[in-house]
């Protein structure tokens, strides 16, 4: 998909825009407006370009795994285009390293837009996504986007859903004692959240006088697979669920990279200065379907949001149509240089299969027990 392709945003139901009403209502209509034009101007402008910059690159990239997949170079794909408003802004404020002085990041399956804003190159994830043994991840011996990145604190992707609610504990409970005011981050779906990881992370991250230093969130594109979110959920936003175990709690849009930004710094500020948890509920868009196992098809009622935000920066004259157009052509020739160059890269031996099963590749075939 290109800048220039269409679309609808996600409609509510509700008409937009001022009525013939009492003046005290207008007046605060247009204070709120007002309030929400005004958050662009609480982020540098070379940010906002750069956050925009980031947002295309990782959308080329994800549209770029789809062709590969399409064009039967791999076996599956499974990604996070849409979500990039988010998932960046993420990338961006971590704290970036290796070891517990610098934040764990415990991402799912959609969470492209955070390592590309955390320095990934292409080729790494598009190696991942031929099963290519340079892929540095898992030697390419995994699904596509299930990174693993050391060096910036990237705790494996895993397949079952929401087993990194669990395991980010650990990290956070580690950082805890270390007090250097690092943090875990915590990333999932929102169909996850009926798993009892999530449950008891919310339990062992709110523990009066044990609190942990973690940033709980939840993307929710309102689909679990094919299953709507209306109907699954008895409480009003997934948030609630954190507040009843008094953690503090939020929901952004998470189609508005701004509105992301400013959320994501100020709960990262709060965790880093008062060692409790805090949560975030982003509502994002799906634009390409689940996975590919449900077509990876784009979807065209969905909220785009880079187009969204490139209209706003284009609007503040921060950029022009040119200027997109150039972040497009750019990264789509780097994405498929890293597809030639993968494609020429060799597949993982069969006797390969035992090694980094177990800690310093110690012997794990279970035929020389």
């Amino acid at each position: 998909m290109s800048y220039s392709k269409s679309m609808s945003a996600k409609s509510d139901g509700k008409k937009k825009g001022l009525v013939k009403i009492a003046n005290k209502k207008q007046v605060q209509t247009k204070s709120k407006d007002t309030a929400k034009s005004d958050s662009l101007a609480q982020i540098p402008d070379k940010t906002l370009i750069q956050i925009l910059d980031l947002m295309i690159k990782s959308r080329v990239l994800e549209e770029r795994l789809i062709k590969i997949y399409r064009a039967g170079e791999s076996y599956f794909w499974i990604g996070g285009p849409g979500e990039e408003a988010w998932g960046v802004p993420i990338g961006m404020l971590a704290r970036k390293g290796e070891g517990p002085k610098y934040d764990f990041l415990h991402l799912h399956y959609r969470c492209t837009p955070t390592l590309i804003a955390m320095g990934m190159d292409m080729k790494d994830s598009i190696r991942l996504m031929m099963n290519r043994v340079t892929d540095p991840s898992t030697g390419g011996r995994n699904f596509s986007n299930h990174y693993c990145f050391p060096k910036m604190n990237i705790a494996p992707v895993t397949s079952p859903i929401e087993v990194q609610y669990g395991i980010a504990l650990g990290t956070a409970h580690a950082q805890k004692r270390l007090g250097d005011n690092a943090i875990s981050i915590v990333t999932g779906g929102d169909a996850g959240t009926a798993e009892g990881d999530f449950a008891s992370c919310l339990i062992w991250a709110s523990r009066k006088g044990n609190e942990l230093p973690m940033l709980i969130t939840v993307q929710n594109n309102y689909w679990g697979i094919s299953t709507s979110y209306e109907g699954q959920h008895g409480e009003s936003a997934i948030a609630d669920r954190a507040r009843g175990f008094n953690i503090r709690a939020r929901v952004v849009n998470g189609n508005d990279p701004v509105e992301s930004y400013i959320a994501l710094k100020e709960e990262m500020d709060y965790i880093r200065r008062t060692g409790k948890p805090s949560f975030i509920e982003s509502k994002v868009s799906r634009l390409y379907g689940h996975s590919s196992a449900s077509g990876a098809n784009f979807v065209g009622n969905e909220e785009d949001c880079i187009k969204s935000f490139s209209e706003k920066l284009i609007s503040r004259k921060l950029v022009t149509e040119k200027d997109i157009k150039r972040m497009w052509e750019t990264y789509e020739a780097e994405a498929l240089k890293a597809t030639e160059d993968a494609r020429a890269e060799g597949v993982p031996a069969a006797e390969s299969i035992w090694d980094h099963v177990y800690a310093n590749n110690e012997n794990s075939d279970w035929r020389k027990f």
